[in-house]
């Protein structure tokens, strides 16, 4: 039997097959799009070849892919169909890759291990190598593909998926396709040099520049990259130098910014075009096989065509399913004492440690945190000692990677609780949180989950200056799909946090680092099985005139104003909402039924803080309710400085508090 390059003439009529269908599928795409049946399209056109090549060296599922969104041919390679392609242009209900809530090209498939991709260029790098890791973890010689244009190498993200990869070996495929142009901007105004230069001082990666219009030599790339990470030796880095036949996307004209002579110089590079010269000039096709294949490609992609038309819509009534799980926020276990007072980080710690024994494949990481260190503030102080550092490691100082690559292990079935080390460096992970942790299970249609934990110390009152005392609170409670857990004391902290542990969405669970050794906030340890729901508030106080509501800190400045108005014990109730999301107004509403006026106090910013929104629900859902204004006091609209006077300035204080409570009283 006839072979060119290792391959039979069936495996490369397939591969002609493949490649042809995803060139029909962008013109055919285009054409409905041009009907006004769809919205848009990003075509693949140029780069069949490497994507092709590189499909057919990933076993779909078995190994992972995290494609990008112009890797068509890829995924068809890998087992989707033309249908799958139209369904998510035409937004229907049965589109494997989002249920039609994602743009199209926005690919995912459970069954193939393609995990459900975003519009946010770059974020996949490190959610691969998170996934990899786990690959490594369990030592199963599975590979993660990755990929993106030249243009996204430009991105942070990338360089540091790259150090991690390297660092771990993890068995990870980076594919650059570099068609020289993101939108607009030519590689040339994006990199210093190449993005294969720029990559050669890592350790452990193997490197590979290709033709990308060639299909053997990126396949014989691809082959040798993934037989090397197989064996445990490492990534690799494949930069295949391909051609971009369409616009950027369907919103763009790139005869605005380039010339007609370079995009004739593009055509006579087509990668399908090269192919099937190559099988004929070798004797493997004849033109009746070239002939054949094109008929049934144009015919099957216009029948599929008119079946995707004819599906249904989503129902309009799940647009806001799977915002989180079906799953409820957990029940109260009964409360057993197992110790006499405990402080919160303390408390922390021994939750970790209780969690860690229960589930082996949950995971801790973050900066400065394994032994002999522990931690700044020791909470994970004593966790790799006792679970190894392979379950408990320090991590890169890289915010966006430690969130990153808890993606990549939570939607591999792990469960990762990492700690960002101050709240004030959250914000370089905040596209992996909001574009990426938030919606991985909405955007997917529930197929992929993403329930990791972000512990993250907050709050001032230390002496921490501009970054070291934020308070974030404000920020993450408008996004939905991650549930926030904020508790003032030991036992909170412990159940809230086994809870988290056990829950099936994200959590982000804020620690005040004022309140880690605080007497006031110690309380006897409860037992291994006390388990805390997110949702259910505490009566701190009970009272008759006056409703406070507060979370962390506050707290206790809440308690220590009604004493310095020396209130008599049925005055003032004090509400301690432990969650952030969800609020327990049920209980909210009981208080006001009471009392009649009601004072929200967070140490967040006065101005679009928490309690905003806290006040703006009570004013709207319980009006009636209310004897007197809403009132909320909060820190000054500033940074918080370091000057200790400056600083009590800032911060709301105990006679804030009480000034507040004594206007409402005599209102």
């Amino acid at each position: 039997m006839a072979r060119l390059n290792g391959f039979t003439k069936q495996q490369l009529l397939d591969v002609y097959r493949i490649m042809l269908s995803a060139r029909v599928l962008d013109k055919k795409i285009l054409i409905m799009l041009k009907q006004n049946k769809g919205f848009f399209h990003m075509g693949c056109s140029g780069h069949e070849a490497a994507q092709a090549a590189a499909a057919l060296t990933i076993n779909g599922g078995r190994d992972w892919s995290y494609p990008y969104y112009r890797d068509g041919a890829y995924t068809l390679a890998l087992g989707m169909t033309p249908r799958d392609h139209l369904l998510a242009f035409l937004g229907k209900a049965a589109d494997p890759n989002s249920g039609g809530r994602q743009m199209p090209m926005h690919y995912g498939n459970k069954s193939l291990r393609i995990v459900s991709q975003s519009s946010a260029t770059g974020t996949q790098y490190l959610q691969s190598v998170g996934c990899a890791m786990t690959r490594k973890l369990e030592k199963n010689k599975e590979v993660v593909y990755v990929s993106s244009g030249e243009g996204t190498t430009s991105q942070g993200d990338f360089h540091e998926a790259l150090n991690w990869a390297c660092i771990e070996k993890a068995p990870v495929i980076f594919h650059i396709q570099d068609n020289e142009y993101a939108i607009s901007t030519h590689k040339s105004e994006q990199t210093a040099g190449s993005v294969y230069s720029l990559a050669s001082g890592y350790e452990n990666l193997s490197r590979y520049e290709v033709d990308g219009t060639n299909f053997f030599e990126t396949n014989l790339a691809f082959k040798q990259a993934v037989e090397r990470a197989r064996r445990g030796k490492g990534p690799s880095i494949i930069i295949s130098n391909v051609v971009r036949l369409l616009p950027h996307s369907s919103s763009d004209d790139q005869r605005k910014y380039r010339t007609p002579e370079d995009l004739e110089k593009d055509l006579q590079r087509d990668p399908i075009l090269l192919f099937k010269n190559n099988c004929v000039n070798e004797n493997i096709f004849t033109d009746n096989d070239i002939v054949k294949i094109e008929k049934q490609v144009n015919k099957k992609i216009d029948e599929d065509a008119i079946w995707a038309e004819d599906q249904d819509h989503p129902d309009v009534d799940t647009a806001l399913n799977y915002v989180y799980s079906e799953e409820n926020t957990g029940t109260e276990t009964k409360l057993v004492n197992k110790s006499e007072n405990i402080v919160m980080v303390d408390a922390i710690n021994h939750a970790l440690h209780e969690e860690m024994a229960k589930n082996e494949k949950m995971i801790i990481y973050g900066e400065d945190i394994a032994d002999p260190k522990g931690g700044v503030f020791t909470a994970t102080k004593g966790l790799s000692s006792a679970f190894g550092k392979e379950r408990v490691f320090n991590s890169p100082l890289a915010e966006s990677s430690i969130v990153g690559t808890a993606v990549g292990m939570a939607v591999a079935g792990y469960k990762p609780v990492i700690e960002i080390q101050f709240a004030d460096y959250i914000w370089t992970a905040m596209m992996q949180i909001r574009n990426e942790v938030s919606v991985m299970r909405y955007r997917s249609n529930n197929d992929w989950i993403c329930p990791l934990i972000i512990r993250v110390p907050v709050g001032g009152y230390i002496h921490g200056a501009l970054c070291h005392s934020q308070s974030i609170d404000g920020y993450f409670m408008h996004m939905p799909g991650i549930y926030i857990a904020y508790p003032s004391n030991a036992k909170d902290a412990k159940g809230l946090l086994k809870m988290a542990c056990r829950m099936n969405d994200p959590v982000i669970f804020m620690e005040h680092k004022g309140l880690y050794r605080q007497p006031y906030a110690s309380t006897e340890e409860p037992n291994e099985d006390y388990l805390l729901p997110f949702g259910k508030a505490n009566y701190v106080a009970q009272g008759e005139d006056l409703t406070i509501i507060c979370w962390g800190a506050m707290v206790q400045k809440s308690i220590d104003a009604i004493q310095e108005l020396g209130l008599g014990e049925d005055s003032v109730e004090v509400i301690d909402l432990r969650t952030l999301n969800p609020i327990d107004y049920e209980t909210i509403e009981h208080s006001l039924s009471k009392t009649g006026k009601i004072l929200v106090v967070y140490e967040d910013n006065l101005t679009n803080g928490p309690g905003s929104e806290i006040c703006s629900v009570i004013t709207d859902k319980y009006f009636d309710l209310l004897d007197g204004p809403v009132r909320r006091i909060a820190s000054k609209d500033s940074p918080i400085p370091y000057n200790w006077f400056l600083e009590e300035k800032v911060l709301i204080q105990v006679e804030d508090i009480a000034s507040a409570i004594n206007d409402l009283l005599e209102y």
